[in-house]
């Protein structure tokens, strides 16, 4: 059985990168208005993480690939690998 989340449940979640770094809050997610899958998370960047402040938009948002999602439980982890810098 496929378990499905409201996105409003998401929002807030502490995303975290696969070898432990403190990388934002998932802020918001963009989707496909024609396909209704998934293309980014919207992330609030952690002021400490490197990685973050390299990503970081003009907006100050970090757009992060759904690809790079591995899990989403308590927290969001993603695979540092898949970012594009």
């Amino acid at each position: 059985m496929t378990k499905y989340l409201i996105a409003r449940q998401l929002s807030g979640k502490k995303v975290i990168t696969n070898d432990g770094e403190d990388f934002g809050r998932l802020v918001d997610l963009n989707v496909n208005e024609v396909s209704g899958k998934i293309e980014n998370l919207v992330v609030e960047p952690n002021p400490d993480s490197v990685l973050a402040s390299k990503l970081r938009k003009e907006d100050g948002m970090v757009l992060v690939p759904y690809e790079s999602v591995l899990a989403v439980g308590d927290f969001v982890i993603v695979e540092k690998r898949n970012m594009a810098y």
